[in-house]
């Protein structure tokens, strides 16, 4: 059951401001396969790692990998603004 997106978290939408969707997005395509794994790998990557992201921001992104369907709703939120590939944009 897919249902639009609302309002894409706070560090989401910084990291689109900054330019970081698509690295982001990556991220997901490594994690995805992994699911709930994935989410422990950013709890233990959580201190070094908040050296350069909020650690809010990796406590959110864990949480929504641990329940079902969060790979999916983190992408629907990347691909929300996402210009059409044909626009050249």
């Amino acid at each position: 059951m897919n249902r639009e997106p609302t309002q894409p978290p706070e560090w989401i939408q910084q990291a689109r401001a900054r330019g970081l969707g698509r690295a982001l997005a990556l991220a997901l395509d490594i994690l995805e396969p992994l699911g709930p794994l994935g989410a422990q790998v950013v709890w233990v990557a959580q201190p070094v790692a908040g050296l350069f992201v909020r650690h809010d921001a990796l406590g959110d992104l864990a949480r929504t990998l641990e329940q079902p369907g969060g790979v999916e709703t983190l992408r629907a939120y990347l691909e929300a603004d996402r210009p059409d590939p044909g626009t050249g944009e």
